[in-house]
């Protein structure tokens, strides 16, 4: 199924695959891709690489859609993309379908036995958790919620550079949100912690599911409201003030950082962002 064509569309069940069924074949940390599209029919999967089992994503064009496992012995030599890489290249339908596939095979091959007791768990009838019969409680997929925020400094914009992620481009501050703390409070926190910046006018603007794990990324625009930038090193390897027509390289539209910073410049030209 080429990738142009994919309507996919969450749902769940715990059936197994049957002959026609789809699958996103998973290898490593990338796609295994054969072909020109990212699911492929049962029957294309060899019977050696079907041993990790299968989890339902839903649908897709009317035909049910799992995930699974291919081992890397076997992938060898095959085309495998990583999943970062797509991420940044693909539409919204293939990207969310992705980056669910990844996150619910991770929940299933670490949840094969409760947390509590230490028993076997199974697959919940109803909803997508895996389920202990000892226990009588569910576990569902983890989700870890993180802010990420573009501040601006009247004609300028706040970049940085990761110095725990080797890459070319720049992008925004962004961290995990701590129990018990606000959207807007991890906002603040993590910019303090960061840069050393205030910041004011914290306003909500998108989400975008990310994959690495299970993160959720809520992201923010923001006003610098005073300080010095002092960089967290074992964070941020540099960050600086940019005028939109003068950075570095930044991520593609296809991310949040990307979507952010392109609307923020907008703002900054003086021109209107879709709601």
């Amino acid at each position: 199924m080429a990738t142009s064509t994919i309507q996919w569309s969450p749902g769940w069940t715990t059936k197994a695959p049957e002959q026609g069924d789809l699958v996103l074949a998973l290898s490593g940390s990338g796609v295994f891709k054969p072909d020109d599209g990212w699911l492929q029919p049962l029957e294309s999967i060899p019977e050696n690489a079907r041993n990790a089992g299968f989890v339902s994503l839903g649908s897709a064009g009317g035909r049910p859609v799992f995930v699974t496992e291919v081992p890397e012995s076997l992938s060898a030599g095959h085309n495998v993309v990583p999943l970062r890489d797509a991420l940044m290249t693909i539409s919204d339908v293939p990207a969310a379908m992705l980056s669910t596939g990844f996150q619910v095979w991770q929940w299933f091959r670490d949840h094969q036995y409760c947390g509590r007791c230490g028993g076997s768990t199974g697959f919940h009838r109803l909803e997508r958790a895996k389920w202990c019969s000892h226990c009588n409680i569910p576990w569902y997929p983890r989700l870890a919620p993180c802010v990420i925020v573009v501040i601006r400094k009247q004609d300028r914009y706040l970049l940085a550079k990761s110095s725990r992620v080797k890459r070319q481009f720049y992008s925004l501050v962004a961290g995990f949100v701590e129990p018990g703390e606000s959207l807007e409070a991890a906002v603040a926190r993590e910019v303090k912690e960061e840069t050393g910046l205030d910041v004011t006018n914290i306003q909500y603007r998108a989400s975008e599911p990310w994959p690495f794990p299970h993160q959720l990324m809520a992201g923010f625009f923001a006003d610098y409201a005073g300080g010095e930038l002092v960089l967290q090193e074992d964070e941020l390897a540099d960050a600086g003030w940019f005028l939109p027509g003068n950075r570095p390289p930044v991520p593609p539209d296809t991310t949040i950082s990307g979507r952010l910073i392109r609307d923020m410049e907008k703002l900054i030209a003086g021109g209107v962002i879709e709601p």
